[in-house]
């Protein structure tokens, strides 16, 4: 189960990974030019072309704080619902903000793959969003299954002599 606010933080997630995408490919251009005669130092110098280009860097830096955001919010999400919907969502937020930027956006076939996409995630979403108490709090008691005494001792307690 999920809460509300994990689904907006998953879908800032996407935003973020995805609307960053068209910016970090623009960002990029002109690091063909950069050439060197060491495998090392071509890696270093193109390093420094991206790290000392804005029109990189700010991208990258978003696209990073994106990461930062899913890792956070994977502690208390159901992975099996956080991968699929922030990985399909960022599919659509590039192909919007693509399209935004005058980038190619592949017709017929991209509109009707980003209404299937809506749809499976709007469905993962729906099945997925927890019940909540009036305060606010996720009733946890239906997941709780006690351990008995076994168990517990082969997890780690040390045992009794």
């Amino acid at each position: 189960m999920v809460s509300t606010s994990e689904v907006f933080c998953l879908l800032l997630v996407a935003m973020l990974w995805g609307g960053t995408n068209p910016f970090l490919k623009k960002g990029t251009e002109g690091i063909e030019g950069v050439q060197k005669d060491n495998k090392l130092l071509q890696f270093l110098a193109e390093i420094k072309f991206l790290f000392l280009n804005m029109k990189y860097l700010v991208p990258f830096l978003l696209n990073q704080s994106g990461s930062l955001v899913f890792y956070f919010t994977l502690a208390s999400t159901d992975l099996s619902l956080a991968v699929p919907m922030v990985n399909s969502l960022t599919f659509l937020f590039t192909l919007l903000m693509g399209k935004l930027l005058g980038e190619e956006f592949g017709g017929k076939r991209a509109v009707l793959g980003m209404l299937l996409i809506m749809s499976g995630v709007t469905v993962c979403v729906l099945s997925s969003v927890s019940e909540t108490d009036s305060a606010g709090a996720h009733n946890t008691s239906d997941h709780y299954i006690p351990l008995d005494k076994e168990v517990k001792e082969d997890c780690g307690s040390a045992p009794a002599m």
